[in-house]
């Protein structure tokens, strides 16, 4: 893996990860549901200005992140995305839509803060040694730059919080909406360590200690302020893509 410098911004993306945001847009634009035919790989090839080999990149990554769902002899149609929040009940989540993603935060918010506080009166010392060790392993994955490693530790601790609630709702709800939110990240951020990858080490070490305090409010206000900031390191990514110049718009 190549060698990662905490917090830069790199200005070079592959042409599938543009050509997945364009084909995202076009779904959105065309109000289409799940279910519905897409145009096909030649036809989104033309309407998107790049190539097929490039298309089919794309529609490898949208079928492998539940967006797209391509039948053989059929064609590719918009997939129903199944789960807790992706059900054909629920609004259609587009990883593209900032009013969507925004939601999702918004969601997340309430969510990890009661995660924190039950965690705060229920963890077992298993649990505390588990969302230590997935401090740890975050803040080694951003010392070292290595992206993978710090998303496995970001995962990590947000899980075995989770877990330590001892609510199985509240478990699978959180599992859904970083599912989701990998989504937008994957596209909107481009599998970068943003600006706030040192602060968010950080805050989950203030989650952390708060948790292992038994202080439930602390722990709950703790996990707030890391959703507000990681939130604001989206938007403040938004902004970088819009506005530089040859910059493009995620939505």
């Amino acid at each position: 893996m190549a060698e990662v410098t905490p917090g830069a911004a790199s200005a070079y993306r592959p042409g599938y990860e543009t050509a997945a945001e364009r084909i995202l847009e076009l779904i959105a634009a065309e109000g289409l549901a799940p279910g519905d035919r897409l145009p096909t790989e030649y036809e989104l090839a033309e309407r998107i200005g790049t190539s097929r080999t490039v298309v089919r990149e794309a529609v490898k990554m949208l079928s492998a992140l539940g967006r797209v769902r391509a039948l053989k002899g059929r064609g590719l149609f918009v997939a129903d995305d199944p789960g807790m929040l992706g059900t054909t009940a629920s609004p259609f989540f587009l990883p593209t839509d900032l009013e969507h993603v925004y939601m999702l935060f918004e969601f997340r918010r309430a969510q990890e803060m009661e995660s924190s506080r039950l965690a705060a009166t229920r963890a077992t010392p298993a649990e505390l040694r588990a969302i230590g060790e997935a401090v740890d392993l975050c803040g080694h994955g951003f010392e070292t730059g290595d992206v993978a490693t710090f998303i496995r530790g970001d995962d990590a601790f947000h899980m075995s919080v989770a877990a330590a609630s001892h609510n199985f709702f509240t478990v699978a709800v959180i599992r859904e909406a970083r599912r989701l939110q990998s989504q937008s990240s994957l596209i909107g951020m481009s599998g970068e360590l943003g600006p706030h990858a040192p602060q968010a080490v950080e805050e989950h070490a203030a989650i952390y200690r708060a948790i292992r305090a038994g202080d439930p409010e602390a722990a709950a206000q703790a996990a707030a302020v890391h959703i507000e900031n990681s939130l604001e390191d989206y938007r403040k990514e938004i902004q970088r893509r819009l506005f530089q110049p040859g910059g493009t718009s995620p939505a």
